[in-house]
C-alpha cells in the first residue's frame, strides 16, 4: 500500500495486533541493524604499538586487534572489549620475521619449539636446500640413516606430503614451507653417480618435482657446492626449475662458486631464470675467499644489469664474516663420487690422497676450492659433529687440532673426514664491507642458514654458527643501532615484506588487516645478539613478545611452548 495509507494504518491502535506486524517488524531490522554501531569483542588488543608495518614506510602510532589468528582491525581500540590485553608502550610491533633459509627440517622434529629462531622473532622459515627432506625412498633413508639416528628420528614419510602431515600432526613453534632439492632428486633418480641423466631418467626428475609442488613445495633449490650437485649441468637445472615454475615455484640456489667462479656462476643463475622463466633467490650472497674480498661492488652490478635486463632475480644474507657448511666441501667434486664410503677409501688411499691434496694446493678451475679461499688453517672452526667420539673438538680450529696432534694441516683435515665426513665446520674467509654492502642493497633479505636449535637437550651438545641464534638481532644491533648503515624501518622491511613478497606469501609480512596475525613486539633500543663463536648456544635479548598466527610464544620475554605453527605450501599445492 502506498506509503501515506500505511502510516496511517500504523497510527490506528488495531494496527498493532494485525498479523503482517511482526513480518515488517523483521523486515526493518534486517534493514536498519547493520547500520547500527556494534561494539567487537577481540581475541587480543597490542594497545599503544609503535607500528613498523614492513613496507619500508615511517612508524606510526595505534592498536591492533586480532580475532581468530588474523588482524581484524588497527587503528584506536581503546573502547574495544578484549579477551586479552599487550602494552606494548615504549616498543616497537612489527612483522614477525621470515627466515630465508632456515635448515629446520630436521631439528624441528628434535624441538618443535625452536627458541633459537623465536627469540630472535622468527615466525616462518623457508628450508630445503639441495638436499630437501622429501622425497625419499628406502635406499636414501638408509644413506641418511646416521643423521637421523643422531637425533633419534624414524622417519615415517617419503613424500612432502607426508612430511607436512608429520608436522601438522607433531606442531609446531613456527611457519615453515620447503623447497624440493635437485640434489634429493638427481640421488632418487642417478644416485651418487657423476654423470647426465638418459632422457627417461629426466622424466622422472621432472615427475618428482611436479609431485613435490603439487605437494606444497615452494619451488626448486640447488646447493651446487655439495656432492653429488656438482654433478648436475645447467641443462638439468633448467628442465628441473621450468617443470617448478609451471606451479608458480621460484627457483632458489647456493651457487655452483661464490669464490674465484662467480662470474660464470651468476651467469649460470641468470640463464636459468631466464630460460625457465623463473624467479631467482641467490642464497647467502658473498664475495668468498680473500683474493675475492672487495668485489662485492662488482657481482652487485651484476645483479643490477640482470634485473634491468628482466630477470627476476633476488638474494639474502646472514651477515657475519665466515659461513657454515659441510666439512667434506674442502675436498674436491670428483672424490666425492659414489657417496662416503667411496670418498672415505679415497682419503685412506695414499695415490688418491695425493690427487686430492694436489688439487687443494692448486689453483684448479670447476670447483670452489675453499682451502684457497681461507687464510689459513686457524679460519676452519670444528663446529657440529656427528662422531660423539669427536665432541672435543667442537670449538677448536683446524690450526689447534693439527698442532696438538703433530700433524700437518690437510692430513688433519683428511683423517677428521674419515672418522666423521658428515662434519660441519664455520670458515672465516670474508670481509666485512663486502658483507655491509650487500645488506644495504635493496633487494637483498635475511636469512639464518642454520636449522632451528636450544641451549638444552639434544641440540645444545652442538657447537653451531652463532648466527643459528643471533642473525636478525645482530643486524638490529650492529647495522641499524651502532653503524647507522640501515633504517629501523628498512631493517624490518628486509626482515618481512621483502621476503614475502618474493616467497608469494600474500597473507604474510605486513601489518594489514586481513593479515595472519605473525607479530613482533621488542624494544628497539636493547634487543641483540649474545651468540658468539667461542659460545654460540646462547639466546638472543630483547624480544618480549613474539604472536605466530594470533598465538603467543614467547610473552614477557619468556617462552609459553605453545605450537600454532603452519605448514606453508606453494602456490601449486593441489593443483
Amino acid at each position: 500500500m502506498p506509503f501515506k495509507r500505511l502510516s496511517n494504518w500504523l497510527a490506528g491502535g488495531s494496527a498493532y495486533n494485525h498479523p503482517l506486524i511482526p513480518k515488517l517488524a523483521v523486515l526493518l531490522f534486517a534493514v536498519v541493524a547493520p547500520l547500527i554501531p556494534a561494539t567487537r569483542q577481540y581475541d587480543l588488543i597490542i594497545r599503544n604499538a609503535h607500528i613498523i608495518d614492513g613496507t619500508g614506510s615511517p612508524w606510526y602510532s595505534g592498536d591492533i586487534g586480532i580475532v581468530n589468528g588474523r588482524i581484524a582491525a588497527i587503528g584506536s581500540l581503546a573502547n574495544a572489549p578484549a579477551r586479552r590485553v599487550i602494552d606494548a608502550q615504549g616498543l616497537t610491533v612489527a612483522p614477525g620475521f621470515i627466515d630465508m633459509l632456515g635448515q629446520s627440517e630436521v631439528s624441528i622434529l628434535v624441538n618443535p619449539h625452536l627458541p633459537s629462531k623465536i627469540f630472535q622473532g622468527i615466525t616462518t622459515e623457508i628450508t630445503g636446500e639441495g638436499n630437501s627432506i622429501a622425497p625419499a625412498d628406502a635406499r636414501i633413508l638408509a644413506a641418511d640413516r646416521d643423521g637421523y639416528e643422531h637425533y633419534g628420528i624414524k622417519p615415517d614419510w617419503t613424500t612432502f606430503a607426508g612430511y607436512f602431515a608429520h608436522l601438522e600432526k607433531q606442531g609446531m613453534g613456527i611457519n615453515l614451507a620447503s623447497y624440493v632439492g635437485a640434489t634429493q632428486v638427481r640421488r632418487m633418480v642417478i644416485g651418487e653417480e657423476n654423470r647426465a641423466p638418459t632422457s627417461a631418467e629426466l622424466d622422472r626428475m621432472t615427475g618428482l618435482v611436479r609431485e613435490a609442488m603439487r605437494d606444497g613445495a615452494v619451488g626448486l633449490s640447488t646447493a651446487l657446492q655439495y656432492a653429488p650437485a656438482p654433478y648436475a649441468k645447467t641443462e638439468e637445472l633448467i628442465a628441473l626449475a621450468q617443470e617448478a615454475a609451471k606451479f608458480g615455484g621460484i627457483y632458489a640456489t647456493h651457487m655452483r662458486s661464490e669464490g674465484d667462479a662467480i662470474d660464470q656462476s651468476l651467469d649460470e643463475v641468470f640463464r636459468i631464470g631466464r630460460e625457465a622463466r623463473i624467479p631467482v633467490e641467490i642464497w647467502h650472497l658473498k664475495a668468498a675467499g680473500k683474493q675475492n674480498w672487495g668485489r662485492m661492488p662488482e657481482i652487485v652490478s651484476r645483479i643490477e644489469q640482470a634485473r634491468a635486463s628482466g630477470v627476476d632475480v633476488e638474494a639474502d644474507t646472514y651477515a657475519y664474516p665466515a659461513w657454515f657448511n659441510t666439512f667434506s666441501a674442502f675436498v674436491p667434486p670428483w672424490a666425492h663420487e659414489g657417496g662416503d664410503q667411496k670418498m672415505i677409501a679415497r682419503l685412506k688411499d695414499p695415490a688418491a690422497r695425493a690427487r686430492i691434496r694436489r688439487d687443494m694446493e692448486t689453483d684448479a678451475s670447476g670447483w670452489d676450492n675453499e682451502w684457497r679461499e681461507i687464510p689459513g688453517p686457524d679460519a676452519i672452526l670444528v663446529s657440529v659433529v656427528q662422531n660423539r667420539e669427536l665432541l672435543p673438538l667442537q670449538g677448536k680450529t683446524i690450526a689447534q687440532i693439527a698442532q696438538a696432534e703433530h700433524k700437518d694441516p690437510i692430513d688433519t683435515i683428511f683423517d677428521l673426514l674419515i672418522k666423521d665426513p658428515d662434519m660441519s665446520v664455520a670458515v672465516f674467509a670474508m670481509s666485512e664491507q663486502d658483507i655491509a654492502l650487500a645488506l644495504k642493497q635493496p633487494w637483498v633479505s635475511v636469512g639464518n642458514d642454520s636449522q632451528g636449535t636450544a641451549p638444552d637437550g639434544p641440540l645444545g651438545q652442538e657447537h653451531p654458527h652463532p648466527r643459528a641464534y643471533g642473525t636478525f638481532p645482530r643486524i638490529l644491533r650492529k647495522y641499524v643501532r651502532e653503524e647507522n648503515l640501515l633504517s629501523l624501518q628498512e631493517a624490518i622491511r628486509k626482515f618481512s615484506a621483502l621476503p614475502a613478497q618474493r616467497m608469494r606469501l600474500t597473507d604474510r609480512g605486513v601489518l594489514k588487516q586481513g593479515m595472519w596475525a605473525d607479530i613482533v613486539v621488542f624494544d628497539a633500543a636493547a634487543i641483540h645478539d649474545v651468540a658468539t663463536f667461542e659460545n654460540p648456544n646462547q639466546l638472543s635479548v630483547g624480544m618480549q613478545y613474539v604472536l605466530v598466527n594470533g598465538v603467543p610464544v614467547i610473552e614477557h620475554g619468556e617462552m609459553t611452548n605453545a605450537l600454532p605453527g603452519k605448514v606453508l605450501r606453494g602456490a601449486g599445492a593441489a593443483r
